[in-house]
Order: structure tokens, then C-alpha cells, then sequence
């Protein structure tokens, strides 16, 4: 493909796309809006990642597979008319050097536009590709075997991120996980294994923590879940995604209405605006945060049911 054609001309002349996915759980989740557009409007998408190949049987009419080595990119990607990374330098650093047509999604993730993610790849898929009716739903599918919320009574607590910047107070999560006991919940933590050590003596608080065996038998837990409540995570776009009803505690506005998840029921919880200045809010937020908030946020939540 001639690069130096105009965009326009560029993009109506693609119609077999492989898509590779970012290593983020929630990343690939809301990747997946553009790959529903995209098919939609008549374009093949073929899709390559390491958490979205886990959760593959979520999404039965995708073509869904592994990772490849980066030192496979060119002959793998060698049929497609165009590749798709959101990241420029994740997972591979140098796509570009492996195919004539490779476009990254920099520039919608931190322009400023209004939106959350999900929004603004669906606007993506409209802008770039001509889409004409776009839509967040990134058509993800429950196995036949699954009941939808069959717990109702149990609430999944997610007290880790990606960062330590994003993570509530240990303490507090223990104290939340107590007072929903105290309200009749079963409450469990989801914790992967490189996490455990850190929550090593939950037990000793009264409070499960089940390990799986990958991340779709957590998927199919979750869905069978009554609640979820966890930090800006990929895990909480999975629940959202899965339309469990979640409560998703962030340390900023501006980072909650670009990065909320986007399906479902969704109550973002922020911390409380009194204190001054945007270095002191990202430095105080944990403390500015509450116990007491999270939980009346989940009363209003469940009276909702």
C-alpha cells in the first residue's frame, strides 16, 4: 500500500485488519469496541493478544489468537491490509518495521476530547474507518452454561492496579470487606498470584480470597457475581463488561471520565473535593477517599438491585 496516497483513499482500501492487543486487561476490553465497529462495516478483523486469547470464548465470532514473537510480526501480519496497535512502543516497539501500514491510537487516547475510552474508539471507528453507526458494545458473550449473577449476595473486591499510585489503603479494603459482612455479603478478594504476598493474612480477617486458574475461569466467577468493587483496574472493566453492577474507585476526575469503565452499572467514587491544589489532591486522595462513602455508595447501589 502506497503510503503516500491520501488517508482517505488509504483507509477505503483496507478491508482485512489484524488488530494486536495491549497486555492490560482493560485496555484489550475496550480495543475490542473498534474491533465490533469495524466488522460491522464489513471489515475482516483478525485479533492477537496475550489477555483477549484467554478470554476468547467470551468472544466466539472473533478469530482470537495468541501473541506471536515480535521477530514473527512481518510474516504473520504480511496478509493484512493495515495493523492496529493502541500503544506505540506496547506490545511491540517497532511494528512499523514489520508491515507498510500500522496505525496506533495515541493520539485518541490523549487528545483532548470529551468521552471516556470506549467512546472515543467507537468515535475512532466513524472518524478513520467511516463507520457509520458506532457503538461501545464490544460484543462480549457469556458461555451458554453460565448464569448471569446466580451469587447475588456475593461482592468481588479488587483491592489491587496497575500502579501503586491507583491503589486505595490496604486497611480500608479489609474495613470495607468487614462492614459489607456486617450487612449480610459474602465478600471475597481477587487477587492474582504475583499480589498474594501483600494479602498473605486475609484469612485472619475472614475473608476469602479463591485462586483461578486463568483469567476466563475468573471471568465466569465474575459473572456469576453479585457486585463488584475495586480500583481503577482492568478487572473492573471486566466486571462492568460483563454488566455486573460496579463501584470503581479513582483518585481524580479528569482520569475518571477518560479511564471509567463503560458498561453496565458503573458508580465512580472519588475522593472528597476539599483539598486544595491538584499536587495535594493526587498526594491526599487516599485519605481524602472513605470508607464510609464506598459504602453508602453501595447502598444506593443495591437498593437498586
Amino acid at each position: 500500500m502506497d503510503a503516500t496516497l491520501p488517508e482517505s483513499v488509504r483507509v477505503a482500501s483496507i478491508r482485512r485488519v489484524a488488530f494486536v492487543m495491549s497486555n492490560a486487561i482493560g485496555d484489550s476490553l475496550i480495543s475490542m469496541v473498534i474491533v465490533r465497529n469495524l466488522r460491522a462495516s464489513g471489515i475482516e478483523v483478525c485479533v492477537f493478544g496475550t489477555p483477549i486469547f484467554a478470554l476468547r470464548h467470551w468472544f466466539p465470532h472473533v478469530p482470537i489468537y495468541p501473541l506471536p514473537r515480535e521477530t514473527d510480526c512481518e510474516s504473520r501480519f504480511e496478509a493484512f491490509d493495515a495493523v492496529l496497535q493502541m500503544h506505540r512502543h506496547q506490545p511491540f516497539a517497532n511494528l512499523s518495521g514489520a508491515h507498510r501500514q500500522v496505525i496506533d491510537l495515541h493520539d485518541v487516547e490523549y487528545s483532548d476530547a470529551s468521552g471516556c475510552m470506549a467512546e472515543r474508539f467507537a468515535q475512532f471507528c466513524r472518524t478513520r474507518f467511516g463507520v457509520a453507526a458506532e457503538t461501545i458494545s464490544n460484543g462480549i458473550t457469556a458461555p451458554a452454561n453460565l448464569k448471569h449473577r446466580l451469587h447475588r449476595h456475593r461482592v468481588v473486591i479488587h483491592p489491587e492496579a496497575s500502579t501503586d499510585d491507583k491503589r486505595w489503603p490496604r486497611a480500608r479494603f479489609i474495613t470495607l470487606a468487614k462492614r459489607l459482612q456486617a450487612l449480610g455479603y459474602e465478600v471475597c478478594f481477587v487477587i492474582a498470584p504475583g499480589e498474594r504476598e501483600r494479602w498473605r493474612d486475609l484469612d485472619q480477617h475472614g475473608i476469602a480470597a479463591p485462586a483461578f486458574d486463568d483469567l476466563h475461569a475468573l471471568a465466569c466467577w465474575i459473572y456469576e457475581s453479585g457486585w463488584f468493587i475495586g480500583n481503577d483496574s482492568g478487572i473492573g472493566h471486566l466486571a462492568s463488561n460483563l454488566s455486573i453492577p460496579t463501584i470503581s474507585l479513582f483518585r481524580r476526575r479528569a482520569s475518571a471520565e477518560r479511564w471509567r469503565p463503560a458498561w453496565g452499572t458503573v458508580r465512580v467514587v472519588l475522593p472528597w473535593q476539599w483539598v486544595p491544589t491538584a499536587r495535594l489532591k493526587e498526594r491526599f486522595w487516599r485519605e481524602a477517599l472513605t470508607c464510609r462513602r464506598v459504602v453508602a455508595e453501595f447502598r444506593q447501589l443495591a437498593e437498586q438491585g
